[in-house]
């Protein structure tokens, strides 16, 4: 009591109850202005509030994500693509992001697992209760002994064949999954390009054009470029690094053409 309350920022505050949040947790969201002042007082007055049940502190980094994924709201597929969101510098990376974020990629491992599990179930019954009637369905002949022990073996067989049939198709689809994602990858990281040539070939003017800048030095004097200068790209969606090396050439000097070496070696 006896403090004056003071205006700190006019602001938009939002409430999302627990469990449609993105933490699902009731979370509050303050939409302040971004000025030094306005952050550092606001963060003040939060720091200082004593109430048992409303502690607050700055969040760890990534604590939002990784309680979104101790209550259930996102599963590790999902985090990743949120990971790769974040960082994303190209709109393919973007829009890839966002397919894997949307859940799709979790449902068609949830459903390999599936049919894994059904496979699984499937052979250790014939293992553990393959003499069992119930196994191999109807039979028209169950008084016959040797009619009962032909349709026993013909019942594990179909069932066998159908497990094994199953897991092939599962496993194709597996395959093809992998050799997609080599695409996915690509767009992920991105690729390196080295441009390598003589002297004077055009190398950095190429970089140049590519960056649209001037981001190495273009000279007619051959040995310009000593180190490698590297540019990323957005080339058609797809990130890019681009490194422009130095002339390949034969060394003139004692300096360029050994590595160690004596004084009385350069006399």
């Amino acid at each position: 009591g006896g403090v004056e309350a003071e205006v700190l920022d006019s602001s938009l505050v939002l409430y999302f109850p627990r469990p449609n949040s993105f933490t699902g947790e009731d979370v509050v969201e303050l939409h302040v202005h971004g000025s030094r002042a306005v952050v550092s007082d606001v963060l003040s007055v939060l720091s200082k509030l004593e109430d048992q049940e409303f502690n607050c502190r700055p969040a760890e980094r990534g604590e939002f994500t990784s309680r979104a994924y101790t209550n259930g709201k996102l599963g590790l597929c999902e985090v990743e693509a949120l990971a790769d969101l974040i960082v994303s510098d190209t709109s393919q990376q973007r829009k890839q992001a966002l397919k894997q974020l949307d859940g799709r990629l979790s449902r068609l491992y949830s459903g390999w697992r599936e049919e894994l599990t059904k496979g699984l179930a499937h052979a250790e019954a014939v293992i553990d209760f393959g003499d069992d009637e119930d196994l191999l369905g109807d039979d028209d002949d169950e008084d016959e002994e040797d009619d009962y022990h032909h349709n026993r073996n013909k019942g594990q067989l179909n069932i066998w064949g159908s497990v094994q049939t199953s897991m092939k198709q599962l496993r194709g689809r597996m395959n093809r999954h992998l050799l997609d994602s080599q695409r996915g990858e690509i767009v992920r990281t991105g690729v390196k390009v080295a441009i390598v040539g003589k002297p004077n070939a055009g190398k950095s003017s190429l970089l140049n054009v590519l960056a649209n800048r001037d981001a190495a030095i273009v000279s007619p004097i051959a040995g310009t470029t000593r180190d490698v200068v590297e540019i990323t790209l957005d080339l058609g969606g797809v990130r890019c690094i681009v490194s422009d090396t130095a002339g390949v050439r034969k060394s003139k000097t004692k300096v360029e053409g050994r590595e160690g070496g004596t004084d009385d070696e350069n006399d």
